[in-house]
């Protein structure tokens, strides 16, 4: 492949990607990388559909008036992802506005934002937000363009499964589908044409290939051990009398609650469940959970004095169990994303280690049926995942 046709192929994969990780965060409510406002009330700081770099808010680090952040609102436009500026630190967490807005969000209703509500916070240089314009307004067309694809295939097929995120991973698996057999059927004329030139050296990379299971062998694991996992929300209400109602405790007093981490996998896991606000301690916070099964622990939340209703968090993270609970303990230790990349790392370097020792990187090429004898299995078997 020329120099050329690499650059145009990595630049329409990196577009791509970038409105897929646009798209795919908005559904799973949690950015990936990348994210965009849709009104105007961060303007002139962000117009409607403008993009900006969205930090993990994991990987952010402390947050303090001046930032902007991405956050899980429980009011504003009926709740759902609201990207804001942080105004002032309250006791309890943080007051927010819009920096197009007269007033803040607090004093319009919502709640004030925890640490377990800030999913994600905008990159700033030298104080100012980075901004890409209109990002966000093709990933909207996109998203439109989508969900209507995703409808019509429902109704027409009769089948839900189409909506939502899995069906999204559908229509993608889908269309790279069809893209393969395009270019195939388009490049089938030179193909034969420059076959008989080819040296024993041409091909595809086997490498290339292994690297491809990798990574979806890795996404797969990434979304097994992410999307489960998240923050619990209790509404608490600090009372002055008893109540059988669990999360209405008499002010000053504490109340024990079991949570249930289930595993419909068929890889056992390793759940962390950890305090995330204020009044609740969990024991115990590690839990090995069996394939197919289910453990649990026992959550505490204890009510302030001063009567009112609060909002208590406990933050669970997942790990598939492919590691000794030692080496996990140690990695989350230092942070909770340690051991994803270190499981991923083993996973995906355990598909290209082996796969290298199998294959020994010899070239992967389609061979003629008359001029060539029939290739092994194991090569065939590559060349169809390959496609």
């Amino acid at each position: 492949m020329s120099l050329k046709r690499t650059l145009s192929v990595a630049l329409q994969a990196a577009a791509v990607l970038v409105v897929v990780s646009l798209v795919v965060g908005q559904l799973l409510g949690q950015p990936v990388l990348l994210s965009y406002v849709e009104t105007g009330s961060m303007q002139p700081t962000l117009a409607p559909g403008d993009g900006f770099v969205a930090v993990p808010a994991q990987l952010a680090g402390g947050i303090g008036p001046g930032d902007v952040v991405t956050f899980e609102a429980q009011e504003i436009q009926g709740g759902g992802l609201t990207t804001h500026r942080v105004v002032e630190e309250a006791e309890r967490g943080y007051i927010t506005r819009g920096d197009n807005n007269p007033f803040t969000d607090q004093d319009g209703g919502e709640p004030v934002v925890q640490d377990a509500d800030v999913v994600a916070k905008a990159l700033q240089i030298g104080g100012s937000v980075v901004v890409i314009p209109h990002l966000g307004t093709v990933a909207m067309g996109f998203q439109s363009a989508l969900q209507s694809v995703q409808t019509w295939l429902a109704v027409t097929f009769g089948v839900r499964s189409f909506q939502g995120t899995q069906g999204l991973a559908y229509i993608i698996f889908g269309l790279s589908l069809v893209a393969y057999a395009v270019d195939w059927y388009l490049n089938a004329g030179s193909r034969d044409r420059d076959s008989r030139d080819r040296s024993r050296d041409d091909g595809t990379s086997v490498l290339a290939i292994l690297g491809a299971l990798a990574l979806v062998l890795m996404a797969t694991a990434t979304a097994a051990m992410v999307l489960p996992a998240g923050t619990q929300e209790y509404g608490v209400v600090s009372a002055e009398f008893e109540s059988e109602n669990p999360t209405v405790i008499e002010r000053g007093t504490s109340q024990e609650i079991e949570y249930v981490v289930p595993n419909a996998g068929l890889v056992p896991v390793y759940a962390y469940v950890t305090p995330a606000s204020p009044g609740v301690d969990v024991e115990p916070e590690r839990l090995s959970v069996a394939s197919r099964g289910e453990a649990s622990t026992t959550v505490t939340l204890s009510a302030p004095d001063e009567t009112g209703y609060y909002r208590l968090f406990v933050v669970e993270h997942r790990y598939l169990a492919v590691l000794p609970p030692g080496i996990v303990d140690e990695l989350y230790g230092v942070h909770p994303w340690a051991p994803l990349v270190a499981i991923n790392g083993l996973l995906g370097g355990g598909i290209v280690g082996v796969g290298l020792l199998l294959l020994r990187g010899e070239p992967a090429r389609i061979r003629s049926r008359d001029s060539r004898e029939r290739p092994p299995l194991y090569k065939r078997l590559l060349r169809e995942l390959y496609r």
